[in-house]
């Protein structure tokens, strides 16, 4: 599994990038979050990825922030009817921010205003992140984290995030984060997730 490239960004085009990591060209495909962020042609630019195997072919995506390659997994996972090439123009479509916003107020028609996603798909998404992951009341407790301007609160809440858009349930991302805040050296959300992988597996 490929986790990042980190190389020469060689072609940036809206929605695909090609980056030349020591002579070898890697294409990802990419969101417009992304491609906003991207440097000039020439520079030097990390993506994390995800790397979509299917019977027909091998794509990457690429992400400049882990929200985004999170949220992407999310959808997926999470949401029946929803593949990698929907998840993209929801990101495309939306920053990470609004759409958790729209996601938790319910708002049906800011999401059914994205490219692809038409009205019974946006229900869809309120409804299967709300009912079925929990997810919302997980970003619900990550903002109110945020507010509280607590840097360990924050790192639990990303932390508890991170392992759902992983798979895990949300019970169980949570019982795990909070059994291993505990210990003072784990100060982090990649720290937590790290040894919460290895405690639950």
């Amino acid at each position: 599994m490929i986790a990042f490239l980190r190389g020469i960004l060689a072609e940036a085009l809206p929605h695909r990038v090609t980056l030349d990591v020591h002579g070898v060209g890697y294409v990802a495909l990419i969101p417009l979050t992304t491609f906003d962020r991207l440097p000039q042609i020439g520079v030097e630019v990390q993506l994390l990825t995800h790397y979509h195997v299917t019977d027909r072919d091998h794509t990457l995506f690429g992400f400049m922030t882990t929200d985004e390659r999170d949220l992407f997994r999310l959808l997926m996972d999470r949401v029946s009817g929803i593949g990698p090439k929907m998840a993209l123009s929801v990101l495309s479509g939306l920053p990470v921010a609004a759409f958790k916003d729209a996601v938790i107020a319910g708002d049906v028609k800011a999401l059914s205003r994205i490219k692809g996603v038409g009205g019974k798909t946006a229900e869809r998404i309120v409804l299967e992140l709300k009912d079925k992951v929990g997810v919302v009341t997980a970003w619900q407790a990550a903002q109110t984290a945020k507010g509280t301007h607590d840097p360990k609160q924050e790192a639990q809440s990303d932390a508890v995030l991170g392992l759902i858009a992983l798979g895990y349930k949300q019970s169980e991302a949570i019982k795990a984060v909070n059994e291993l805040a505990k210990q003072s050296e784990l100060d982090t959300a990649d720290k937590l997730i790290r040894e919460a992988l290895r405690s639950m597996n």
